[in-house]
């Protein structure tokens, strides 16, 4: 049977991937010994460059019927043809665009991208290969490969196909990551881009009483520029080339999951963490870093209460609503104030839990990376979202590389010592960015509870 012009295409777009691995495998073997291509190689590499302009030629003519077949097609019953008729008849619409997603989990896609880079060890030609194998389920991972070997044109009519996958892909991996963050489970940060100055007000004119015929007060207002510049988050997660090469559905959560632990806890820390001050040129301080805090004055309930109702005061002191506020606090400690019961057996605090909830009338959200004291006490914060600047490109940047040395520490000096060579491991290291800064619009941004220990007994206090 005569094959389908999409057939023939498939065909010699595999032939022509398979013709640039053997090209630069030739190259590869050549660059191992220190040497140039011998005259067999060089025979090789010259036919196997000249089948590769003759494929690219007869690509574009088949193309080109293609398309020619394509507009020349009749839909049927002269519908769209991007539309279906067969929905229609079941009554989904009179002429609906049917869209169709492979049964994949969540951020699939992005973690196979990551995963044929890293089998590659950053050689595209073969990552396209690799990438063959998920394409009945993640086609867009071939596509957005397929467009890192070849240069675009204005001329391809697909050309702008795989910038769109990566941006699905990127966008899926960060719908991944925000719901495990303290960041992404706000609602109302003030949104702002990089690298933009702000004025703000630092002091209010005044104003007096004035009798017939004296002099009126005469006052100034303060400001200051406000601005936040670059600063981003990364990470590296070290693979063994044994978890790589035989990986299999079961194996892609581990990577994906690595990925995000590794932003995710530096985020969630210093978001949080009182003794985060700020780096210049490097990254932003803690919302908690120089705001105000008060000390819990015991464990019980009501100890509890006038500490909240102190939090509270404090913003309400300085012309600041709590509408619209979040609470942030341990899961544990979280789960220990909904255990509390009064003299009746009923909950001190109904509705919040380890999960979060409400606690005041506010949302509550839990993340472990709340930071302990030397006691072992945590804190409970009050953070205002509107009142935080916030900066984010909502993109994640991922590298992956095998021929690098790495420090294998979490503080790395960068002096070059304690270097693991990744090849003589066998290990593979993908890398991932992502630029964010915040910056408190004012000092009452947030408030917290420092030395929290509610629950515990009363010999045990803060």
């Amino acid at each position: 049977m005569k094959p389908t012009i999409a057939e023939q295409i498939a065909a010699f777009e595999a032939k022509r991937a398979a013709s640039c691995a053997r090209m630069a495998e030739i190259m590869d073997a050549a660059a191992a010994e220190g040497s140039t291509l011998d005259a067999a190689q060089q025979e090789e590499f010259d036919t196997l460059e000249k089948d590769i302009e003759s494929i690219d030629g007869h690509l574009r003519r088949l193309k080109t019927i293609e398309t020619q077949i394509v507009k020349n097609a009749t839909p049927a019953n002269g519908d769209n043809p991007q539309r279906s008729s067969v929905t229609r008849a079941v009554g989904a619409g009179p002429n609906p665009i049917i869209t169709v997603k492979p049964n994949v989990e969540k951020g699939t896609a992005f973690t196979r991208y990551a995963i044929a880079l890293a089998r590659s060890q950053g050689n595209l030609m073969q990552a396209v290969e690799i990438a063959k194998g998920w394409h009945d389920s993640t086609p867009e991972v071939e596509m957005v490969l397929r467009a890192a070997v070849a240069a675009g044109t204005t001329t391809d009519p697909a050309w702008a196909q795989p910038l769109v996958a990566y941006t699905t892909m990127a966008d899926e991996f960060i719908a991944l990551l925000r719901p495990a963050t303290i960041i992404g489970r706000i609602q109302g940060f003030r949104r702002v881009p990089f690298n933009v100055a702000m004025p703000a007000q630092i002091s209010a004119s005044s104003a007096q009483w004035v009798g017939e015929g004296k002099a009126k007060p005469v006052s100034a207002l303060g400001f200051e520029t406000m601005r936040l510049g670059f600063a981003k988050v990364a990470g590296i997660v070290v693979l063994t080339d044994e978890l790589i090469r035989f990986s299999n559905p079961a194996a892609e959560p581990i990577v994906r999951q690595d990925l995000i632990d590794t932003i995710t806890q530096l985020l969630d820390h210093d978001f949080v963490d009182p003794d985060k001050a700020a780096v210049k040129d490097v990254s932003p301080a803690s919302i908690t870093n120089q705001a105000t805090f008060i000390d819990a004055t015991g464990t019980d309930a009501e100890a509890l209460r006038n500490d909240v109702r102190s939090v509270f005061s404090a913003f309400t002191a300085n012309n600041v609503s709590v509408a619209g506020a979040y609470w942030i606090m341990d899961p544990v400690m979280a789960l220990t104030i909904g255990m509390m019961q009064n003299a009746l057996g009923q909950p001190e605090f109904p509705g919040i839990d380890m999960n979060g909830g409400v606690f005041f009338g506010l949302p509550v959200i839990c993340s472990t990376n709340v930071p302990k004291d030397g006691s072992g006490h945590t804190r409970i914060i009050l953070v205002q979202p509107k009142e935080v600047l916030m900066a984010d490109d909502g993109g994640v940047t991922l590298d992956a590389s095998r021929e690098a040395s790495l420090q294998m520490d979490g503080a790395p000096s960068g002096d070059g010592t304690g270097l693991v060579s990744l090849w003589q491991q066998n290990m593979t290291a993908l890398r991932a960015e992502r630029f964010i800064n915040w910056l408190p619009r004012r000092v009452l941004a947030c408030a917290y509870i420092r030395g929290a220990n509610y629950g515990a007994p009363a010999s045990g206090g803060a």
